[in-house]
């Protein structure tokens, strides 16, 4: 195939360093130039250059004449050192400076000529007799470049220099500016330690809200702006006897932040001042962001059909990446991510999981249906609640599944098929009516309509789309369902007698108000709910007072608890009969005692014809009705007379 090349050989190209030294670059130069213009003082020189024999002959005629061809004094006795070939020694190049040869080679070292003992500065000839002088024989070209090469020397030791001073300077510029970065955040973190947050005045403000009406900007608010005066408004009201502004209330800084917020969280300003009386400011804003977040996706295990390992299993194989949802829950998965459509795997379309938030399983849990009972869900749709109360109770006994409207009432239906539930019977009913359609459950679920404002992260349009009426409208409806929901549930049930009540809101007039109103209105009492997290109900709110026992219903946060807001109250009745304070009113307007004497001052209205003697008939006339009765009489004789 060849030799093999060996990268430590290297042969050496071309004449070398000595062939600058011969005639026989001049003789060509001087063919190409115009006469008198090679720029060589001498002329110019043979044909070709002498070899070795001919020097030795020209030596030998030196010694005989005297005298060289050319007519020059040739070399004496004396000068019969410089015949000799002077001795070489190669040395090291001194720095990065190399030398080329003729043709371009790069040479390893450099030679230097030794000089004899009696060190003389005479010139030396070389081993062929020709002078070492490379003044008198290189080319115009070298001479230009030897001129040029100790400026260039020069030069690159000052720029050497120059580049040395310059990184110096970069190091000593760099450090400063490391110097002067530290000093800055020195002097920022002063000045944010420092500078206290000012507080607009009112005329800036209006001018602000002037503007915005009239010349809407281009582009939205600068919400870094908005942000950091949240954040300095927060540090002031946190320490506000220290921090506040000479002169300016809390109230002023309350609104600033409730307006800014409004801004910044795209909050009416109806909901957020509700927000600000629930919550603390620090978990105001925690609350805020935890909205802005979407909750995880969680599926319930359909236990009709398989078990949780299999179902988990089988969702890896196709790529989904899950956990179980947590110790609370036995059934439970959290899905992180998938690589297929959850809604839409042969798993989900066979009925061995359910799309079902985390907080939806919670009343179920509490309400704890036991096997073979009678129990009620009187707002059923989708169905979520309904097929786990049938899973639990594993398709026995019976399920109402009940909701007023029947366009919901199809996924209702869907659901229960494809999940394998055979106990439930759908019903579509108003549920304030309901006690009178059917009754004597041993439980009853009453998820009732709500604001939704527990469940911002998936219809953010709660923000804006809620007013003070649609808190109170919603309020007014829970009350008179869950009274019904209260008078469906039998208390005489050997197993039952409890109803749960939740909603997905966290608005008190929501939740703690209406449970107290069923405390007063109904013989029911609240228990423990049987979940071991979650915050407790309000006692207090304002200056409302509510039963202490709502200490046992619970309340579920998105920014606590990583799930829709949620809250949840469970009752235990124990007496069917209905409190005599609902008949009290009636009763009273009924009794003759209770009307004064002068309200009955018009004519009684007309009665049926009383059969028997008019004694009997003034006998049972009250004693007011009566004396009016008679004194009519009188003014009637006395203008007949």
């Amino acid at each position: 195939m060849g030799r093999k090349l060996d990268p430590t050989r290297k042969e050496k190209r071309g004449p070398g360093r000595k062939a600058r030294k011969q005639c026989g670059a001049e003789v060509e130069l001087a063919r190409f130039l115009p006469p008198g213009k090679c720029g060589l003082d001498r002329p110019a020189p043979a044909p070709r250059c002498p070899r070795p024999s001919d020097r030795r002959k020209e030596k030998h005629a030196i010694k005989a004449t005297g005298q060289t061809a050319g007519g020059r004094s040739g070399f004496s006795d004396g000068n019969s050192k410089w015949l000799a070939p002077a001795k070489a020694k190669k040395t090291q190049p001194k720095g990065n400076h190399v030398e080329l040869s003729s043709d371009g080679e790069v040479e390893e070292g450099s030679w230097e000529m030794e000089e004899e003992e009696d060190g003389s500065s005479e010139e030396m000839v070389d081993d062929y007799g020709a002078s070492s002088s490379e003044e008198e024989e290189l080319l115009p070209i070298e001479k230009a470049a030897l001129k040029q090469k100790p400026d260039r020397e020069c030069l690159s030791e000052d720029d050497s220099e120059e580049e040395d001073e310059e990184e110096e300077e970069d190091e000593a510029s760099k450090q400063k500016m490391g110097q002067k970065e530290e000093e800055g955040t020195d002097l920022q973190l002063n000045l944010d330690i420092d500078e206290q947050f000012k507080l607009p005045t009112n005329e800036e403000i209006e001018k602000e809200d002037i503007l915005f009406i009239l010349f809407p900007p281009a582009e939205p608010p600068d919400l870094h702006v908005i942000h950091q005066r949240i954040q300095g408004n927060m540090e002031v009201l946190q320490d506000f006897g220290v921090k506040r502004e000479e002169g300016r209330s809390r109230q002023e800084y309350l609104a600033l932040l409730r307006r800014d917020m409004a801004a910044y969280y795209s909050y009416s300003d109806f909901l957020l001042t509700k927000l600000m009386d629930i919550f603390p400011l620090p978990e105001l804003i925690n609350f805020l962001e935890a909205n802005e977040v979407p909750r995880p996706v969680t599926i319930r295990t359909n236990t009709l059909k398989t078990r949780r390992r299999d179902l988990a299993q089988a969702l890896i194989n196709r790529g989904v990446n899950l956990d179980p949802l947590g110790k609370w829950s036995k059934t439970g998965l959290v899905i992180y991510d998938s690589t297929v459509p959850i809604g839409a795997t042969p798993e989900y379309l066979a009925g061995h999981y359910m799309l079902q938030g985390a907080s939806s399983l919670l009343p179920v849990m509490a309400l704890a249906p036991q096997e073979n009972e009678h129990i009620l869900d009187m707002c059923c749709a989708p169905g979520g609640k309904t097929s786990y109360i049938a899973q639990l109770m594993k398709n026995t006994g019976m399920i109402l599944a009940n909701d007023s409207s029947a366009e919901r009432l199809r996924s209702v239906v869907g659901n229960l098929h494809r999940l394998g539930v055979t106990n439930a019977v759908v019903s579509n009913c108003d549920g304030r009516q309901f006690p009178k359609v059917l009754g004597g459950f041993d439980r009853v679920l009453l998820d009732a309509p709500c604001s939704g404002t527990g469940v911002i992260s998936k219809d953010p349009a709660v923000k804006t789309n809620k007013d003070e009426k649609d808190i109170l409208r919603c309020a007014h409806l829970q009350k008179e369902l869950i009274l019904s929901a209260i008078d469906s549930v039998n208390a005489a049930s050997e197993t039952g007698g409890y109803i749960v009540y939740c909603t997905c809101s966290i608005m008190v007039e929501e939740n703690e108000w209406v449970v107290d109103y069923a405390l007063k209105k109904r013989n029911v009492r609240l228990v423990a709910t049987g979940l071991d997290f979650g915050k407790e109900g309000f006692t207090r709110f304002k200056d409302r007072r509510f039963h202490p026992s709502l200490k046992s219903t619970r309340r579920f946060y998105p920014h606590t608890h990583n799930m829709d807001g949620f809250f949840i109250a469970k009752f235990k009745k124990f007496s069917n009969a209905i409190p005599q304070t609902q008949k009290e009113p009636a009763v009273e307007a009924a009794a003759p005692s209770a009307v004064p004497d002068t309200i009955i001052m018009e004519p009684l209205p007309k009665k049926k014809k009383f059969e028997g003697s008019k004694a009997d008939e003034e006998q049972n006339l009250p004693q007011p009705a009566l004396k009016k009765k008679r004194s009519l009489q009188a003014q009637r004789r006395a203008l007949k007379a």
